[in-house]
């Protein structure tokens, strides 16, 4: 179950960035009191179309979360993301939440493609299994060593010198 465990992980993040992404297209006169006056000012943009295009960057992002395309860039972006959500909703329960997320975000970033990725690790594909030899058949056995003599040379053989 431990190698499944970061796909479960990724995958419920993907489920929570698709349904906010989906909720901003659906709803977008919702979200829009999220959006701070100064990114209005600056962007030059009504809120309602930041609104828009942070969906359709959640929604592009969680898609190739979805997948397991460049899982470490795509989840240190919405990690990021969320860090910022975060910090413009201030503390309090939507902030709690998203810090939450954006942790559980962060550990896809550092566990990296995990066993169901698309650019999945090659050690994730090949799970050692022990090899069980069929019943009635006997264990194999290493080739016996024989010691080695001991040289003159050795530096076993010498003793150490004593002085009267």
């Amino acid at each position: 179950m431990k190698i499944y465990a970061p796909s479960v992980l990724r995958s419920g993040m993907v489920a929570v960035i698709l349904w906010f992404s989906l909720q901003q297209f659906l709803h977008n006169n919702l979200y829009t009191a999220y959006v701070p006056d100064s990114i209005v000012s600056l962007s030059h943009l009504s809120a309602t179309i930041l609104v828009f295009f942070n969906a359709v960057f959640e929604l592009v992002f969680g898609v190739l979360l979805a997948f397991g395309w460049q899982t470490r860039v795509v989840s240190l972006l919405l990690a990021l993301h969320l860090f910022d959500i975060m910090y413009t909703v201030g503390y309090g329960q939507i902030g709690t939440r998203d810090f939450g997320l954006a942790v559980a975000t962060f550990v896809i970033f550092m566990n990296g493609p995990d066993a169901l990725c698309i650019q999945r690790p090659k050690k994730a594909l090949a799970v050692q299994q022990p090899v069980v030899p069929p019943a009635g058949f006997a264990q194999p056995v290493a080739p016996l060593q024989r010691p080695q003599p001991l040289q003159a040379s050795d530096p076993a053989l010498r003793q150490p010198r004593k002085i009267s």
